[in-house]
């Protein structure tokens, strides 16, 4: 069942410097930036209050979001819905008739079971699902 609102998804060319934008315009601290390796991508978390705004820099040079910061620069990428339940909630949205772009969950970049759908789901802008 989904719960909430988790996360919005910031697509960013350099993580660093968009990180520091935010901060210094919201007036907290800088959060640790994660290097996910296998992934070739950098992330960090900024909660406010219960909203975090995730913060991503793909330098795979061909990933997932290297086309949409090239086409869009930094930009809300996606929001994410938080669930106690991934695999019902997929075919759930599968049955309303939102296409998936992961018919099954994967492990995400926080170590946390996701799924996204794909961008026509809401007249392009895609949402993910993550497990709580």
């Amino acid at each position: 069942m989904i719960k909430g609102i988790g996360h919005i998804g910031i697509v960013v060319k350099d993580i660093e410097l968009s990180l520091a934008a935010i901060t210094k315009a919201l007036g907290i601290p800088t959060p640790l930036i994660r290097d996910v390796r296998e992934k070739q991508k950098k992330v960090a978390l900024l909660l406010l209050n219960e909203v975090g705004l995730e913060v991503i820099e793909d330098y795979s040079g061909n990933g997932e979001f290297v086309e949409f910061v090239h086409d869009r620069g930094d930009a809300i990428h996606h929001f994410c819905l938080l669930t106690d339940n991934i695999e019902a909630d997929i075919e759930a949205l599968k049955k309303r008739g939102v296409e998936m772009a992961d018919e099954r969950p994967r492990i995400g970049l926080r170590g946390k079971k996701v799924a996204f759908t794909k961008p026509s789901a809401l007249n392009g802008i895609p949402f993910e699902l993550s497990e709580e």
